[in-house]
Formats: C-alpha cells, sequence, structure tokens
C-alpha cells in the first residue's frame, strides 16, 4: 500500500487517525468498483462548474482531459490496495498527480454526500440493464425448453402429491412469468434510481448556479431530486433492488428445487446434462445435480443481503450518516452472486430432457378425479355432490387394489347412476388437458398462446 493520503476532510481534524480507526473507515476495497461512475459523475461537474462561471474554460479543460488520464490509470490495474480512504479520494489524488492545485476546485459546492449518491445510482441504473438481460436469457432457455415439450403429459403437483395431468411446457412457463414480473419489478427500480441527487451538497443544497438539468441529461437520470436532505441518504432504490434480486433468488430457487425433485431416482422425470452434474467422491454411482443445489443455496444469500440492508437503514436521523457506507457491499454481492448463477441455470436449462419413459409410469389415473367429478357435473349433478361420489370411487379402488380406471361400470354406477357406459373415456390424458381451453390452461391452443405471449414479452 502506498503511503496514506491526507484525508478530504482532514483540515477540521488534528492529528493522524488511530490505527484501529483505518481500517474501519476505508472503503476503497468495496466502492474502488464505481470508479468509472465517479469518473464520468466529476466529468458532469466540472463542465457544470464551467457553465456557472465558478472555473474558466481553460481550467474545465484541465479538468475533463485529467479526469480522462485518471480513467485511463483506473482501467489499467486494480489500485484497491491504495492507502486512500474511499474511491472519491482515490480519484480526487490522482487528479492531482495528473493536473496539479486546480484539481483542488472540482470539488466546489459538492460533497462526498451527493457524490457518493449519485456514483451508487449511476451504477445501480447500468446493473438493473445488465440484470435485465441475463434474465432474458434465462427465459429465452425456458420458452426454448417450452416449446420442445408441448406434446409431453406430466403429473402436475400441489402439496408434491400428484394433483391433475398438465402438459410439460405448462410447468416450464409456470417458472418463467416470474421472471417476467421480476423485468417489471428491475424497471421499476431503474426508474427508481434514476433520480440525480448531484447538485444537494452536503444537506443543504449547493450555493453555485448549478444548472442541475443539465446534470441531470449529461449523466442519463430521469428527474432531478427536489429535497437535498432526502436526496443524499434516499437509499430506497437501492432497498428495491436488494428486494428483487432476493426474489429473483427465490424464483430461481424454486426452479432449482423442481429440477433437484424431478431429477432424483424417484421422478426421474428430468435429466441434466453431464456438463451440469457431479459425481460423488465415495459412490460410483451418483450423479448429483449441484448446479440446482448450489443456485438453491445462493438464494439464501440473497435473502441476507436484503436483511442486512433493512437492518442498516432502518432507524437513521435525517441526512446523510456514515451507516450508509454499509449499503454497497450487500448490493455488490447480490449482482456479482446472479451472475454468477444464470450463466449456470441457463446452460442446466438448455441441457435437461424430458425422461418421457418414467413420466409415462408415474401417471396415476387418480390424477384425472376432478375429470371424474366434472363428467357427473355436466350429467346435472352439483359440483360438491360429485366431489364426494368420486372420492367413494377412489376409495373404492383403493380396498379393491386396482386402479381407478380398472374399476368395472357397474363399481362407477353403484356410486351414482349418473355415470354411464362411456366412463372409461374419461382416462384419456390428452383428453384431460385438452378439456381446460380457457386462457391460462393446459389445453394445446392455450399453452401455444402462453408460448406466443411470451415471445412478445422478450422481443419488447
Amino acid at each position: 500500500m502506498t503511503n496514506s493520503p491526507a484525508p478530504l476532510w482532514s483540515g477540521r481534524i488534528q492529528g493522524a487517525m488511530a490505527d484501529a480507526m483505518v481500517p474501519l473507515n476505508r472503503s476503497l476495497d468495496v466502492d474502488i468498483r464505481l470508479w468509472p461512475q465517479d469518473v464520468r459523475g466529476s466529468r458532469a461537474w466540472a463542465q457544470a462548474l464551467v457553465k456557472a462561471d465558478v472555473l474558466d474554460a481553460d481550467e474545465g479543460a484541465t479538468l475533463l482531459d485529467g479526469l480522462d488520464r485518471v480513467a485511463e490509470r483506473l482501467s489499467e490495474r486494480d489500485h484497491a490496495d491504495e492507502a486512500d480512504e474511499d474511491i472519491h479520494s482515490l480519484v480526487e489524488r490522482l487528479l492531482h498527480e495528473e493536473v496539479g492545485e486546480v484539481a483542488g476546485k472540482l470539488h466546489t459546492g459538492r460533497s462526498r454526500n451527493d457524490q457518493v449518491a449519485t456514483d451508487f445510482r449511476l451504477w445501480g441504473m447500468e446493473v438493473v440493464d445488465l440484470l435485465d438481460g441475463a434474465l432474458v436469457k434465462v427465459e429465452e432457455a425456458l420458452l426454448d425448453w417450452a416449446r420442445e415439450s408441448v406434446d409431453i403429459i406430466l403429473p402436475g403437483y400441489t402439496h408434491l402429491q400428484q394433483g391433475q395431468p398438465v402438459r410439460a411446457a405448462h410447468w416450464v412457463l409456470s417458472h418463467l412469468w416470474p421472471a417476467e414480473r421480476d423485468r417489471a419489478a428491475l424497471d421499476a427500480v431503474r426508474k427508481q434510481a434514476g433520480v440525480l441527487p448531484l447538485g444537494s451538497g452536503a444537506i443543504a443544497g449547493c450555493p453555485f448556479p448549478i444548472d442541475r438539468e443539465f446534470l441531470r441529461s449529461e449523466l442519463g437520470f430521469l428527474s432531478i431530486s427536489e429535497n437535498s436532505i432526502d436526496a443524499v441518504s434516499d437509499r430506497d432504490w437501492a432497498l428495491g433492488l436488494a428486494f428483487v434480486t432476493a426474489r429473483l433468488g427465490i424464483h430461481v430457487s424454486r426452479l432449482a428445487e423442481d429440477l433437484v425433485v424431478f431429477g432424483s431416482k424417484e421422478f426421474g422425470f428430468v435429466r441434466l446434462s453431464d456438463g451440469f452434474s457431479t459425481g460423488s467422491s465415495l459412490m460410483p454411482q451418483k450423479r448429483n445435480p449441484d448446479v440446482a443445489e448450489l443456485t438453491r443455496g445462493k438464494a439464501g444469500r440473497l435473502t441476507g443481503n436484503l436483511m442486512s440492508l433493512l437492518t442498516v437503514l432502518k432507524g437513521l436521523p435525517t441526512g446523510y450518516n456514515r451507516d450508509l457506507q454499509e449499503d454497497k457491499g450487500a448490493l455488490f454481492d447480490s449482482v456479482d452472486t446472479l451472475g454468477v448463477v444464470w450463466p449456470a441455470i441457463e446452460g442446466a436449462i438448455r441441457g435437461a430432457e424430458f425422461q418421457t419413459a418414467a413420466i409415462t409410469v408415474a401417471l396415476d389415473p387418480q390424477l384425472l378425479a376432478t375429470d371424474l367429478a366434472d363428467y357427473l357435473v355436466r350429467a346435472g349433478v352439483p359440483f360438491r355432490k360429485a366431489h364426494e361420489v368420486v372420492a367413494t370411487v377412489v376409495r373404492v379402488a383403493e380396498e379393491l387394489g386396482v386402479e381407478v380406471n380398472q374399476l368395472s361400470i357397474k363399481s362407477f354406477q353403484d356410486a351414482h347412476t349418473a355415470f354411464g357406459s362411456d366412463v372409461l373415456d374419461v382416462f384419456e390424458w390428452e383428453r384431460s388437458v385438452e378439456a381446460r381451453e380457457a386462457p391460462g390452461g393446459t389445453a394445446r391452443k392455450a399453452v401455444l398462446n402462453q408460448i406466443e405471449a411470451a415471445e412478445s414479452r422478450l422481443q419488447q
């Protein structure tokens, strides 16, 4: 590490910082990744100072040229081990090395409070776009899998018990739509992050005639903050992003759980490719779904980061407080975690295959019990009565040790006279799924409409 430079606030405090305080105070190892945003914000601020006649044109040009050279230096190697307090101190020191004393004029009218809020929001807007792009790739993988599996019928589960037959594509798409809701939530976070705090100063605003509309346009923000006190302390957008990443983790974890269950020997519905499976160090026969298990585990990390940020923000007094230094690590970690998880789960989806033989064996005729009740309803029997009758039929089959569809016509008619000689026609898987033609159902047309709607969303 280099010798520790004087902090930006060193004029008020006499003597060196206590050794035990230095690592607690220092955040450069975390916020170093904000250097592109800090340089970008500083360039805009330098231009705004020129427009406000605080700097002359030559000084502004010198600062801009110096900031370009600082950016070049920062891009060449990792500066996280420098002794500077934070990224703002590092950029200002490097700028001073490049252009001399005029570097000290850049901070005119600006505080680290509105500076860091601006940097963080710029990062937030950029990272939301990256997250959206990565999420789209996962959705596209799901969509491709759905297209391939429209003709496969598998058991649908509630309470992890067989409920009704569904098209495999319908199950796949049940994991796509939550991702679409997450994309909408990400878009909302981007709008929340797109409020410019620069020009708010430390708490009371800027005393110079800074053109904040110019800053907004130059930096790509959507609007300007209304209140300087709120602007420097508002982390609602960050909390929103932490929540969305946690929710993304929950959704992908549920998909991972299904892959673990469906890939087990007991189910055998899905086989993950070798590239996304591992073996056992002891048991030679094992094929472990590690991609799904690791994804499921990472979800806990994402929810933990949300709780961390919630705890940091609760109970803070008005204005900027140093506690907010802890806002970045959790969000950086959440974004990095998804950056690792999503390519892996996308690859796992693209390599996954339905095992139709195992699925066929698992299809239990009791899955069509609701169809039997619907049969009676169409014959004029009230549904509650039909439900009771079919429950009796299922119990009789269990007592006789046969499948429901192996009962005689007489057994059905003993349960209720509305059962006709065609009752066994109910026990056709395709007929069952095709009966549910309403939008969002399992009929081929409904599933194809889902696929078309998903394609349209992704094209947008």
